[in-house]
């Protein structure tokens, strides 16, 4: 196998794949890269056998074949070598050699065989979305995954579609993001998945590079997304997400409508005399006025006030402040509505005049 290509267009594609790619591993293949060239296409798969990324680039004059080589090395040599570099890569048994001017290097391989395919399996319904309306659930919402849950479905972000929306979902138990988009999904039930928090990480970051249209494909294993030169395949989480509609507060209660940035800095210097383990926030309405309140275990204490649309009854009630701050760095608008009916039910977050991203933030006792 022997190819030629310049440092461009292979650096690329090796830096789209390389985040699914560990170092460690237990099977040393899975810290491999596999390069495949046939008919004048490269290939480039990384894999954990829970991901798979393939990236495709052209290729002039290259002999087919297929080998693997250990990506991070393989990486960081292209991104080591200067712009513009046109790099040669050799395969000679066990060894491949990789030139570029007067640059020399050999690796270590392993055959191309030992290398496993994630499998996709048949589609069960495909659609198409703009990369950056996906791009725009994946980042109102993934915040609120949980890590490492015991309750497993909660460790990723359930992606909801019926006939005319695509809806986003993240929950921890604690608090819930739900972002939604008009969008034609062509289904003809409501069909729920679970893409583990890996695979949103991931998928995030492909959707930030792409330009255009993603094409979706929905097995009932596995999610294929297919952007540009990219294929994304993961692995769903086997699960039944929690009934999301059930957690948001019905209508009702009182309202605190306020300008979002200045609530967002409010509490961000509130925050900095916070618990660092436990976060709490205690919030005090009276007429027109917040006032929210942090103390620790130093005896220190942090208090803001901030002027707001308020004329419900005085009311008391704690909240873990980073979950705040998760919600207003990422919800859309200049001013932000906070539903609340008392102190023992949790609050629902919401852009002024437009609910397609709801928040509910679940109160803490202080």
């Amino acid at each position: 196998m022997k190819l030629s290509i310049t440092r461009e267009d292979i650096l690329k594609p090796l830096q789209q794949i390389s985040g699914v790619i560990e170092r460690r591993q237990s099977l040393p293949v899975l810290s491999n890269v596999l390069v495949r060239c046939q008919q004048g296409t490269l290939s480039l798969t990384g894999t954990d056998l829970e991901l798979e990324l393939i990236a495709t680039t052209q290729v002039n004059g290259a002999d087919d074949g297929e080998i693997t080589l250990p990506a991070r090395k393989f990486l960081d040599i292209c991104r080591a070598l200067p712009e513009g570099a046109e790099i040669r890569l050799e395969v000679d048994g066990e060894k491949a050699r990789i030139r570029s001017g007067r640059s020399r290097f050999t690796l270590a391989t392993l055959p191309a065989s030992e290398f496993p395919n994630v499998e996709g399996g048949q589609a069960a319904s495909t659609f198409s979305l703009p990369c950056e309306a996906m791009k725009r659930l994946i980042d109102r919402t993934q915040f609120a995954m949980a890590q490492q849950d015991v309750r497993y479905y909660l460790n990723g972000l359930m992606l909801e579609l019926d006939r005319r929306q695509v809806r986003a979902v993240a929950t921890d138990g604690h608090r819930l993001a739900l972002s939604e988009i008009e969008a034609d999904s062509g289904v003809e039930e409501v069909r729920q998945v679970i893409l583990p928090r890996k695979g949103v990480g991931e998928l995030a970051k492909l959707m930030a590079d792409g330009e255009g249209e993603a094409h979706f494909e929905l097995g009932n294993n596995h999610m294929r997304v297919i952007i540009g030169n990219v294929v994304f395949t993961s692995k769903l989480i086997d699960g039944k997400f929690p009934d999301y509609r059930r957690v948001i507060p019905e209508k009702g209660g009182t309202e605190i409508v306020c300008d979002r940035e200045l609530l967002r800095q409010a509490f961000q210097r509130a925050s900095v005399l916070s618990n660092e383990k436990y976060r709490g926030m205690r919030i005090r309405l009276g007429d027109n006025l917040l006032t929210a309140t942090v103390h620790n275990p130093e005896q220190e204490e942090a208090e803001e006030e901030l002027e707001v649309q308020y004329n419900g009854e005085p009311l008391e009630i704690g909240f873990n402040v980073a979950y705040f701050l998760d919600v207003l760095n990422v919800i859309p608008g200049e001013e932000v509505v906070i539903a609340l009916r008392d102190a023992n039910t949790g609050c629902l977050v919401t852009q002024k005049g437009d609910t397609s991203c709801q928040y509910v933030i679940m109160p803490m006792r202080l």
